[in-house]
């Protein structure tokens, strides 16, 4: 799911939420999820917790080489997101 459908979804004021619990500002949330603005690799990890899971990494910003560490309490089913930057430029 992107970041839009999940908004349009969540009950009201979840935008805040998000921006508060991530650092960012409400407005920024509202450029990502529009388009407006890409989504920069060091939020999407923590986007991708705060949304349960049902945001990922690879929805939030396809053009990172993300991957998958085994992790139980991790809410995505193969684990947390890291990068590979041994893929970068390849």
């Amino acid at each position: 799911m992107d970041l839009r459908t999940y908004l349009s979804a969540a009950r009201r004021g979840e935008a805040s939420r998000l921006s508060k619990k991530i650092g960012v500002s409400p407005v920024l949330i509202s450029q990502w999820a529009s388009g407006t603005r890409p989504v920069p690799a060091e939020h999407c990890p923590a986007l991708e917790l705060e949304t349960g899971g049902a945001v990922n990494c690879e929805a939030l910003n396809a053009s990172e080489p993300w991957r998958r560490i085994a992790d139980k309490s991790w809410p995505h089913p193969k684990g947390r997101p890291v990068l590979d930057f041994a893929q970068q430029g390849a």
